[in-house]
């Protein structure tokens, strides 16, 4: 999905740094995993190959904020249970 977002606040000692991992063509996705200590936000395509990858360690990261691409309104178009 184009459009999926992540943004990350670090704790960069005396200020705060902000990172942002974006889901850069269509059919990618933004995944985060968190395993020993480490945040991982990778970019990954429909197949599941990692594209990119962020790294950054658990206990420095103040925040972690994943922003879903904004869908089309549901009650639009021919989708299910519609008459058209």
């Amino acid at each position: 999905m184009k459009g999926d977002r992540v943004e990350i606040v670090v704790d960069a000692g005396d200020t705060t740094r902000t990172y942002e991992v974006v889901a850069s063509r269509a059919g990618r996705r933004v995944e985060t995993a968190v395993r020993r200590g480490v945040v991982e936000v990778s970019e990954v395509t429909r197949n599941g190959s990692v594209v990119r990858t962020a790294r950054f360690m658990a206990n420095r990261v103040l925040a972690l904020v994943e922003q879903p691409v904004p869908r089309e309104a549901a009650g639009e178009g021919a989708g299910p249970g519609s008459d058209g």
